[in-house]
């Protein structure tokens, strides 16, 4: 039986180590990819500091782009020597087998580098806004579309984060033009690019204020989920009929704090809400439960919406260093020292001689 090399936790806050695991073997509808860059986040640093959800040892990671270098024999419209991303859990790894119909081919202005900065966050955005807030998003989107609600007010707090900037570009896809960020003055320019209307700094004193001055808000997507940072600002500033949604877990002390990380999955009852205001966590891993998502998000959506331009990569920085745990290690270390804003951190994963 062939084997691979995988990136794994092996105990909370423990290094991470390199694991032999097996390569495994074809069927059906399945392509088996190549694993040449990936990206490092948030869920990895909750793994590897805390163990949440998690059994040791465990393949970290969840965006890959890469090539296919297998197929099934029930495959179409996917071929071996394509370049391809996907949003699969256990990313950290040389290879990794998924249905044909959750792999996006990457158009050809994309690198692979800028590929492994979208499947989760795309997956995430599309995954709350359809699921957590109730929005329709059509697919594919009639040329004269408009959402009935697109004057509503939307506010992301978090919209430099990788999933703020994408769920920006994806509301303006839609046709929604009232949506706020909050993020620090040196994005804000980037995400008016992107789409925000307006954008707000929350290290600023009177943030929270400024917010409430923002007539008919009524969709919130935190895509930081800080107690302190986020979660609680937030609550201050809705009122009746508000609709949020937060990111899990939510951090209540950072794992680089004495005594943490501490996390919390229950979004409603960690700080107190206005009656009326719905409250929502986000498990982005139960999106394929969306039989339509499922084989139309990664596969058609996903590419569509890279070439048309709609949809831009994140910045990103390529984490260097000798060897592919050293990589990850890098990666997560600076996740940790919160040293990633406004930018993905990816790094290379295949150390191997490429197939010609």
């Amino acid at each position: 039986m062939s084997t691979h090399k995988a990136i794994v936790t092996t105990a909370p806050r423990a290094p991470l180590s390199l694991l032999n695991v097996s390569t495994p073997s074809l069927q059906g509808n399945e392509v088996l990819i190549r694993v040449e860059w990936t990206a490092s986040t948030p869920l990895d640093m909750h793994q590897a500091e805390s163990g949440l959800l998690v059994n040791h040892p465990q393949v970290l990671g969840d965006s890959v782009a890469g090539t296919v270098v297998g197929v099934g024999e029930a495959v179409e419209g996917v071929g071996v020597g394509d370049g391809v991303f996907t949003f699969t859990l256990h990313a950290h790894q040389e290879y990794i087998l998924v249905p044909s119909t959750s792999v996006g081919r990457i158009p050809p202005n994309i690198s692979m580098q800028e590929a492994a900065t979208l499947p989760d966050n795309f997956v995430t955005v599309f995954h709350t806004l359809t699921h957590d807030l109730h929005l329709s998003l059509p697919w594919p989107k009639p040329a004269s579309y408009a959402p009935a609600d697109s004057q509503t007010g939307f506010l992301i707090w978090g919209g430099a984060s990788s999933v703020g900037m994408y769920a920006l570009q994806i509301l303006r896809f839609y046709g929604y033009t009232n949506v706020i960020a909050v993020a620090s003055p040196g994005h804000h320019k980037l995400l008016g690019g992107y789409g925000a209307r307006k954008c707000f700094d929350y290290n600023a004193a009177d943030v929270e204020d400024a917010l409430r001055e923002e007539i008919g808000v009524r969709y919130v997507f935190d895509t930081i989920g800080h107690l302190d940072g986020s979660v609680r600002p937030i609550s201050r500033v809705v009122g009746m009929g508000t609709q949020v949604a937060v990111l899990l877990p939510v951090i209540v002390v950072d794992a680089r704090e004495e005594g943490g990380p501490v996390y919390e999955m229950d979004v409603e009852g960690c700080c107190e809400w206005a009656e009326g205001v719905g409250v929502r966590g986000v498990r982005t891993y139960f999106w394929a439960e969306n039989a339509f998502f499922k084989e139309k998000l990664q596969a058609e959506i996903m590419p569509a919406l890279l070439t048309s331009g709609d949809v831009k990569p994140n910045p990103y920085r390529a984490i260097e260093g000798a060897t592919m745990v050293e990589r990850a290690q890098k990666a997560l270390d600076v996740l940790k020292g919160k040293g990633a804003r406004g930018e993905r951190l990816v790094w290379k994963v295949w150390e191997g001689e490429y197939d010609s």
